[in-house]
This record gives C-alpha cells, structure tokens and sequence, in this order.
C-alpha cells in the first residue's frame, strides 16, 4: 500500500497519541495455553504425531488478548468480564496485574470455570486444541454487577471494544444496558461479533467480522469485490452502524461507510505464519485510532499494518508501538 509521505506523518502522529487514551474491554475472557514442542515420530499406539514438549506458556487470549494489544501499543485499558474462582482465574489476574492494568470490572464466579485453550504446537503447526469452557449468560446478579461497572467508569473511557467470543458475556441485556447510556455520549463503539446474535450490536460505530463472519451475517456468499460491497451495505443497513470494515486474512481488509465507496486495504503481511489473535490486535489498533481522532479509513490503515505483524508470529501476538511505526515508514 503506497502512502504518501504526509499520511505516513499523520499515521505516525496518531501512534504517538495512544498513549494518551483509555479504553474499556467488555467481552469473553480466556487464557491461551501452549504447549510447544517437536514431532519425530508416529506413536506405535495410534496413527497420531508423539510431540516431545519442550515448553508451554499461559497468555491472555479473547478479550484479555484485546488488552494486551492496548497495553503493547502504550494506551490505558480495564477488562470488564467473567473469570472462575479457581487458579486459572488467579494466574490471569497476575497478568493483568503485571501488565499494570486495573481489575475491577473482572467478575468471579463460581459456576464456571476460567476459560482455557490449550493449543499444541509442533514445527510451527498447530497440531490439537481442546478447550475447557461453560458458556451461559451471566446471571442475573453477575449481569448487575457488570452495569454497575460500566456506570460507574464509563465517562473515563475514550472508547468501547466488544469482543465477543460467544461464551455468554456479551448478551442482550448487557448491550442494551449499554446503548441506553451511550447515548447521548461521544463515545466510539467497536464491536468484534460473533454472527450468532447480530442485533445485539445494532447502533455500533463499527463492526469487524471477519469473511467467513460476514457472509453468514449477510446471508451471501462473497466472491467478488461487487458481493463484498453488497454484503457490507447490507450489515451496515441492518445493523445501522456508521461503518463495518471486514477483515479478509491474506486479502487484507474492506471497509464501508454509510454512503461511500468501499475502501479496500491490501494486506501488509509480509510472511503469515499464524493468525491466532489477528482479529484482536485489529479491533483494539481500530478502537485507539478512532480514540485519537482519526477517521474509520486512517484508523482501519492503521490496523491493518497492526494485523500484518502478528500474522508474523506464532502464537497469541501483539504488535508494538515500535514495529508499528516501522510498519508505517
């Protein structure tokens, strides 16, 4: 993507601005788990790879991941969620708090567990997951607990991020809880959906599904360019949001505005190794341009280098301020 010298400076410009904002992560909370390793052999029980484990790591993943993308990119962020009351759900709260970021809109509970992916990896390929979960709404106490905490911090907050996993956190009551109090205020609101429940997200500044996403959200296949404008009219009209920007992997990512063309983005990926978490540094690049002011084109620019880096890397990644800005030129 050619950018010219003067969008390059205003790209860089908006970086140096992150670290001024402070976003609020309401979503489905899980630790990634790897165990890495190497295949050298098929195991005489069965016809399946045997992985000798060199070592394994606990990261945050789903909405966490989201924060931690917030925090490498020098902003301020706070995680609102459910976690279990139980030593994963210990060990994640020692993250966020090495990470320097507040728990208070962390709800434990103790009729489920922590969510945890375990994924095995062996020559850089995935080679399993399992995941331990039980999904559900909160209930109704948990419910109220949670808007409690958006009421009480939402006027510090310079933007809102939705990831939803669908895990149960991010569920009807929740949303119009917080649409009612959005309102009347400038707050930009970026949802990651799950195409389950679209209408939980009608009124989002922007949404971010990703190809496979849009097309069931749309109900359409989409195989050309023309089926790509089509399906983002149709979600941003059925959604009434301002914009939806679809992320296309190794196609990059197309945006529509209510009332524009669609702005197509080619991918800066130089090498993809692993997507895993690509969609969580977007939203959370996208939500702290918006944050500083920039437009849904500059902020969608921006993220799109943003997604290029992690693909990069294996394993739930972030990209940093610095090869973010390398990224730009």
């Amino acid at each position: 993507m050619n950018l010219s010298n003067t969008k390059k400076k205003q790209l860089r410009d908006a970086v140096g601005k992150f670290s001024s904002a402070n976003i609020l992560v309401l979503g489905d909370i899980i630790v990634d788990h790897f165990i890495w390793g190497a295949v050298s052999r098929i195991s005489p029980e069965a016809p399946v790879p045997v992985v000798d484990v060199t070592h394994e790591n606990l990261l945050l993943g789903g909405a966490a991941n989201v924060l931690h993308n917030l925090y490498a990119q020098n902003s301020r962020a706070s995680l609102c969620g459910l976690i279990g009351n139980d030593a994963m759900g210990d060990h994640l709260l020692k993250l966020l708090a090495e990470l320097g970021s507040p728990s208070a809109g962390i709800v434990r509970t103790l009729d489920r567990p922590t969510i945890l992916k375990t994924r095995i990896v062996a020559q850089h390929q995935q080679v399993v997951r399992f995941d331990r979960e039980k999904t559900g709404a909160p209930s109704q106490e948990q419910l109220e607990e949670i808007c409690r905490f958006i009421d009480d911090n939402l006027d510090s907050f310079d933007a809102i991020i939705i990831s939803d996993y669908n895990k149960g956190m991010i569920n009807q009551p929740m949303m119009d809880h917080l649409r009612d109090r959005l309102k009347n205020m400038n707050i930009p609101l970026i949802v990651d959906p799950k195409p389950q429940h679209p209408e939980r997200f009608r009124g989002a500044t922007i949404i971010t599904p990703n190809l496979h996403e849009a097309e069931r959200m749309a109900d359409m296949a989409i195989k050309t360019e023309e089926d790509l404008q089509t399906a983002a009219h149709l979600l941003q009209k059925k959604l009434a949001s301002n914009a939806v920007l679809i992320t296309r992997g190794e196609a990059g990512m197309a945006l529509y505005e209510k009332g524009r063309p669609l702005f197509t983005i080619p991918t800066m990926a130089k090498e993809v190794y692993d997507v895993t978490g690509a969609g969580d540094t977007v939203i959370a690049t996208l939500a702290l341009g918006l944050a500083v002011g920039l437009t849904a084109a500059d902020a969608a620019t921006i993220a799109n280098f943003a997604a290029g880096i992690v693909v990069g890397k294996v394993g739930t990644a972030t990209a940093s301020t610095a090869e973010l800005l390398e990224a730009i030129g």
